[in-house]
């Protein structure tokens, strides 16, 4: 199969973390001013999204807490409600994504990103969990109680380490997510943080949005030992559009990337820990966006970028779908196993 198109048409294609508006988001099933609505990726052949629930890190306090925690559990049952059930269908398991996509009909998932609206609160991975959140991304931009971030901010205080990477707490919630069915985010945890969860955890962590630090070092992204160590533990990297992830930053200031950058660090994560450790996502909404892969709507120009250097139908099903399904069945069988 050489036509892009047909394979991209053929390909189960997810986007594992793209970010909404909040508050006040818009009708999903409109055409928006935002780089994924339903419209649009109809247009671009991505049949799932996993919309994440993000809440910016604040002050670690009780009031600072339950604030998250209520915008967290707001932003979860809203995702939800974008689904209609038929045209759109809300997913919780590789299996119903995989019957949505056979039907012709769009997967929507959720996840939450950022654990500080866990707050000191394990019970509340469980009720994630039963809103359909299917991974939790450990910290954000500043530390938070359960881990040290890969980019403190100093305006809440934050000294380059908090925890020595996992803290007390951290580590009892990566134990819990495992319990409940939940997906480790490794995402903008730092270096330590990232290798101790990645040790700890009983089913196999995933990066939702990094890139490769052999390519572009910045603090967000991961170096050759810590993909190792996901290969290791039969986890995950999923190589994302934010062009400072991706390209050193021009006289200006800003990266300038393309959907050949993107391909680019594809092709070091693949080289250095194989097709099945690899994968691919936007963070759309979020900062990413490149030329070819501005929104959505162009993620075709991506599988044909894929396909144009050499790799074929299997591989690129895996580096969409196919991996993170993988682990999501895990996540799942370690759940039913507790």
């Amino acid at each position: 199969m050489t036509d892009a198109a047909t394979l991209h048409a053929r390909t189960l294609t997810l986007d594992t973390h793209v970010d909404i508006r909040w508050p006040d988001p818009p009708d999903p099933a409109a055409e928006t001013d935002r780089q994924v609505d339903f419209p649009k990726m109809a247009r671009g052949g991505l049949r799932a999204v996993v919309f994440v629930a993000y809440t910016p890190q604040g002050r670690r306090d009780a009031e600072g807490h339950a604030a998250a925690a209520a915008r967290a559990e707001a932003m979860l049952r809203h995702i939800r409600a974008r689904a209609d059930g038929e045209t759109r269908r809300f997913c919780t398991a590789a299996a119903e994504v995989e019957a949505a996509a056979a039907a012709g009909a769009q997967a929507v998932l959720s996840a939450v990103e950022n654990g500080n609206a866990m707050g000191r609160d394990l019970s509340r991975l469980a009720r994630w969990r039963s809103l359909g959140a299917i991974y939790v991304t450990l910290t954000h931009d500043g530390h938070n109680d359960l881990a040290d971030s890969a980019r403190p901010k100093p305006e809440l205080g934050d000294a380059p380490e908090a925890h020595g990477g996992l803290s007390r707490l951290g580590r009892q919630a990566v134990a819990e997510m495992n319990r409940v069915g939940l997906l480790v985010d490794v995402s903008h945890a730092s270096r330590a943080a990232m290798l101790q969860a990645a040790e700890l955890s009983r089913t196999p962590v995933v990066a939702t949005h990094a890139c490769c630090a052999a390519l572009q070092p910045h603090p967000r992204n991961l170096d050759d030992e810590q993909l190792d160590a996901l290969r290791d533990v039969g986890g995950l990297v999923q190589i994302t559009a934010v062009p400072a992830f991706l390209r050193p930053p021009g006289e200006d200031g800003k990266a300038v990337a393309s959907v050949s950058d993107v391909a680019d660090h594809v092709d070091h994560a693949v080289r250095r820990i194989g097709i099945d450790h690899v994968g691919l996502s936007s963070d759309f909404d979020g900062g990413g966006g490149v030329e070819g892969w501005a929104d959505a709507s162009e993620s075709a120009n991506l599988t044909a970028e894929l396909l144009r250097r050499g790799y074929g139908a299997r591989e690129i099903a895996l580096l969409w779908s196919g991996n993170f399904l993988r682990l999501m069945r895990l996540a799942q069988r370690a759940a039913e196993r507790a």
